[in-house]
């Protein structure tokens, strides 16, 4: 009989649960949540993005983000717009102060992942990193 630390589906969701603690308590202070970092990180990466986008790329439910949007709207960290293809859409875009955050955080999003990743040399770390994007992108293309 197989032990749950022989399953690999079983260790990346605790890992997961484990990084998200320690993200969140890590952005206790701020009054976000890993999914509002999560959607900052996204945006930072793009020029803006309808919420139905946030909402496949992310792989949250569309009435969450409409929270997490309003939230990160109320912070000042993102904004809506117009979209200039479809007047009723909205586009949601980091702000100024959006990128001020995430600058301000990046040292201890650091730390965290180094926390998790402590029992792992540096090559380790990347193999890790370089297998994990695979599977993603895997996962996002279907």
């Amino acid at each position: 009989m197989r032990g749950l630390h022989s399953d690999t589906g079983y260790l990346l969701y605790r890992l997961g649960l484990r990084s998200g603690q320690l993200f969140n308590t890590f952005l206790q202070e701020s009054g976000l949540r890993l999914r509002h970092y999560a959607l900052l990180r996204f945006l930072a990466t793009s020029e803006g993005a309808l919420q139905r986008e946030l909402s496949s790329r992310l792989g949250y439910d569309p009435s969450a983000i409409v929270g997490l949007v309003d939230d990160l709207e109320k912070l000042g960290f993102a904004a809506r717009r117009p979209s200039p293809d479809d007047r009723r859409s909205r586009i949601v875009v980091l702000t100024e102060n959006g990128r001020a955050f995430l600058r301000d955080t990046d040292e201890a999003g650091l730390r965290v992942t180094n926390d998790l990743l402590q029992p792992l040399d540096p090559a380790e770390r990347d193999t890790l990193h370089t297998l994990l994007q695979r599977v993603a992108e895997a996962e996002l293309d279907t």
